[in-house]
């Protein structure tokens, strides 16, 4: 396996990654590669053989303490040779000492604990079509919220600061956010993106369900409704419950899994997750 060489994406290599990632069914959003590259671009990996890209993974540094990994991906006709760990074992030396999170999926978890992966619950995709519903009154845009805003309210939610990348998923290109305010305290937000199928939530957050279900009222009203998909966390009942009363049922499930305990988060504020790929 001499012949595999590994390195740092570049440019178009992040879009190649995406490719991969919806050609495994994975659908992701039409803006995804430039939100996720301006969070930690040393940490989209590429492996290649005479040039020609034959694996993809990313591990994106957040911070100090805390990593992603995502688009773990071997090209299919190459897969059983070894290329898939060696560029596995690059992008964990690039997380350091740093807590790791994943969104993997189910079949691959007994892998991950060997790689000393825990899980932590499964998160959950619902998907189905939805009609456009009436847009509700007291909901404000996402873009004219103070960012510092949504920080604090991420942190409560999300193991790391992500500044960098909550500034761009917001004003990313088709991407929709509103956000709910109450006595003058963001009470939720989320945004709603278009992807190569449909539509998705995420991140969703909100106080209560109400909250939560206003948001997703205004977020489908403004993007036409039609197919959506909402990706929940199953430790919360309260997020399952909103996404069946719109009529959406479960398409797919992975696990989310740590190298080591995170601090608490508030999981019960939790309706829709950003990302599968990025957390």
């Amino acid at each position: 396996m001499s012949d595999l060489q590994i390195r740092a994406m570049r440019g178009d290599d992040i879009a190649l990654a995406v490719e991969w990632a919806a050609a495994e069914g994975w659908n992701p959003g039409l803006s995804d590669a430039a939100c996720f590259a301006v969070v930690d671009a040393a940490g989209f990996l590429i492996g290649e053989i005479d040039r020609t890209p034959v694996a993809t993974i990313s591990c994106v540094n957040y911070d100090d303490r805390f990593a992603f990994l995502g688009f773990y991906i071997v090209r299919s006709d190459l897969r059983g040779r070894g290329y898939g760990l060696r560029i596995w074992n690059a992008a964990i030396a690039h997380a350091g000492a740093r807590v790791i999170g994943l969104d993997g999926v189910v079949a691959q978890q007994d892998n991950y604990r060997k790689s000393g992966f825990a899980l932590a619950y499964a998160n959950i995709r619902y998907g189905g079509i939805v009609a456009a519903p009436a847009q509700p009154s007291d909901i404000v845009a996402l873009d004219g919220i103070p960012l510092a805003l949504i920080e604090a309210d991420d942190a409560t939610v999300f193991p790391a600061s992500r500044s960098t990348f909550l500034r761009a998923w917001i004003g990313a290109p088709g991407h929709i956010g509103r956000a709910l305010m109450r006595e003058g305290k963001l009470a939720g937000w989320g945004v709603i993106r278009p992807c190569r199928h449909g539509h998705k939530i995420g991140p969703l957050v909100a106080d209560d369900r109400a909250g939560a279900e206003i948001i997703m009222q205004a977020l489908l009203a403004a993007a036409g409704g039609g197919e959506v998909f909402l990706d929940v966390p199953s430790v919360n009942p309260e997020a399952i419950a909103l996404a069946e009363s719109f009529g959406l049922a479960p398409t797919f499930e992975t696990a989310r899994m740590y190298t080591s305990p995170i601090p608490p988060l508030q999981l019960d504020r939790v309706f829709g997750v950003t990302s599968f790929e990025l957390g």
